[in-house]
């Protein structure tokens, strides 16, 4: 109900332009983060493992994880902007976490370990760390078309300069890509100690190391061959559509991660 009310201020404030501050949003998401992050603790601790193991809980933490990243970046005045987009976002996963089927659990269902809800939860963060970067890049696109097309809301709007949002872009990537890798590792070790394996052939398995390199791809352009601009901000946006749009269906093609 929160990000409800969060996605309609939302929208009153994209028909502003930025021209003005917007003293409530930022309290408004910090409120639904903090009922959010209760709720899990109460379901977390009710089942006494991490609320991470079905597709319920792996959305409500996504968009958990989005949020919470907004809330850090947005403690600095110029990017608090971002809940405007932040916001539609955390609704639409809250209504998709919520619809039926999505909250079941598997009578042969493995994830009681805690490198399980380590390996999920880091990797569940590194999706939100995605999922802002994808945000900051489309703010970054509709500066930068703005700018172009020299239209005087560019000037007068409250947004950073478009250097500044591609460089956030890049560091939510990066950061990312960290939080990524360290989940791989750690379910890496879970299947060594629990199947003798390494690596085992998995859908899931597949797609997450899919992911890794895309955005390994992404970030080495970035730093190395110092990819920028429209190009970079679109494959950031078009990565985390990638993930967002597929996630669901390779979990559930997975053995391991909805076993039967």
């Amino acid at each position: 109900a929160i990000y409800g009310v969060s996605f309609m201020y939302s929208l009153l404030l994209l028909r502003r332009g930025f021209h003005k501050d917007a003293p409530l949003l930022y309290p408004l998401i910090a409120g639904g983060i903090l009922v959010h992050t209760v709720a899990m603790a109460l379901r977390g601790f009710s089942f006494s493992r991490c609320p991470v193991t079905n597709l319920y809980e792996a959305t409500a933490f996504t968009g958990w994880a989005l949020g919470a990243s907004y809330l850090v970046l947005g403690l600095g005045r110029r990017l608090t902007f971002l809940g405007v987009f932040a916001a539609p976002v955390l609704f639409g996963l809250g209504v998709f976490a919520l619809m039926p089927r999505l909250d079941t659990h598997s009578a042969g269902e493995p994830f009681h370990t805690g490198l399980v809800s380590l390996h999920m939860s880091l990797t569940l963060l590194s999706y939100g760390a995605f999922g802002l970067g994808a945000l900051v890049a489309a703010v970054y696109l509709m500066q930068e078309r703005d700018l172009k097309s020299r239209k005087p809301q560019a000037l007068t709007a409250l947004l950073p300069p478009i250097e500044r949002l591609e460089s956030v872009t890049s560091k939510l990537l990066v950061a990312g890509l960290v939080l990524l890798s360290c989940g791989l590792m750690v379910g890496i070790g879970w299947l060594k100690l629990e199947k003798g394996v390494y690596l085992q052939i998995d859908s899931k398995v597949l797609w997450s190391f899919f992911v890794w390199l895309v955005y390994s791809v992404l970030v080495i352009l970035r730093w190395r061959y110092a990819q920028r601009g429209r190009r970079f901000a679109w494959a950031a946006i078009g990565s985390y559509s990638f993930v967002m749009l597929t996630w669901w269906g390779f979990n559930l093609l997975s053995d391991i991660h909805n076993p039967r």
